[in-house]
């Protein structure tokens, strides 16, 4: 069992001048207690399930980059970003940058989008769903072709790249693991089994159904089912215990999950809870393996 941990806010005590060294911290401790991967959200806003809009919130591959400078082991990646956020040539160059930088530990994550609020705040293009959607198959073949080292021109109904050069190349092989995010159920997880090696769905009682679906998608692509990392983000209410950890592992682990993402709330320390929690749970195998 893999477990990792989302820092999806930054409001720390101190203000402005605490984020860097109290991200810092939690990476490191993250790293030292063997987890698996530290992810933070793709949002220029805070999310309103998380906190306030005006809350601070780091642009992602930043502060993943100050991470990986900070860390030797644990992987890092986003949850998840949204496809309408960065031309993808220039996303695949700069996940290409953080896993050369790291050593061969970067994530794709991304989704289709859908925090308007911040899109039309900040002035990027929010398109209809439909067309995000288009996007995100288009983003992921040309993370596919850029990855290979195909530098042939890639003439999509939305993107035109004359020549995809992806240099230095990636050094995880044969490419950084891509994870989408959400479980739709008609285009999302049909795209995890055509393009991705791993999925994140939500902690519920949809669970279950939502690896039902990837499986019939995956029978339909011709995937092997297994080969997908399936992943899940939980949450941990008030003040979390090991055995509290251990439990929600152990029932993600029963439901086929191979890594469960604790999603750290406000006022909680989980990197240090969740080392332990992993020692005691390390031999759990998920359903089906």
């Amino acid at each position: 069992m893999r477990i990792g941990l989302q820092v999806p806010s930054f409001t720390f005590p101190g203000g402005s001048e605490q984020i860097g060294p109290t991200f810092g911290r939690i990476a490191r401790e993250a790293d030292a207690a063997g987890l698996h991967s530290l992810w933070v959200m793709d949002h220029f806003f805070q999310i309103q399930v998380v906190g306030p809009t005006d809350e601070p919130m780091l642009e992602s591959y930043s502060a993943l980059a100050y991470a990986a400078a900070l860390t030797k082991r644990i992987t890092l990646g986003t949850m998840v970003t949204g496809v309408t956020y960065r031309h993808p040539g220039l996303l695949i160059k700069t996940v290409t940058t953080l896993d050369v930088l790291s050593g061969g530990r970067a994530w794709l994550g991304i989704g289709a989008a859908w925090n308007e609020e911040e899109s039309r705040g900040l002035g990027v293009a929010f398109p209809p769903v439909a067309e995000r959607f288009e996007r995100l198959e288009e983003t992921l073949r040309i993370a596919h072709q850029m990855w290979k080292g195909d530098e042939s021109a890639f003439n999509g109904e939305h993107y035109h790249l004359e020549r995809p050069l992806n240099s230095p190349p990636a050094v995880r092989r044969p490419h950084p693991p891509i994870l989408v995010g959400g479980g739709g159920e008609k285009k999302t997880l049909r795209f995890v089994a055509r393009y991705a090696d791993a999925c994140n769905l939500f902690d519920g009682d949809e669970l279950p159904h939502k690896l039902d679906v990837l499986r019939e998608h995956c029978e339909r692509e011709s995937r092997d089912y297994a080969d997908i990392e399936k992943t899940s983000l939980t949450f941990l209410p008030g003040a979390p215990s090991v055995d509290q950890s251990v439990d929600t592992i152990g029932r993600l682990a029963e439901r086929g999950i191979d890594q469960v993402i604790f999603s750290q709330g406000a006022g909680q320390d989980l990197a240090g809870i969740l080392g332990e929690a992993l020692a005691q749970t390390g031999k759990i195998v998920p359903a089906g393996r």
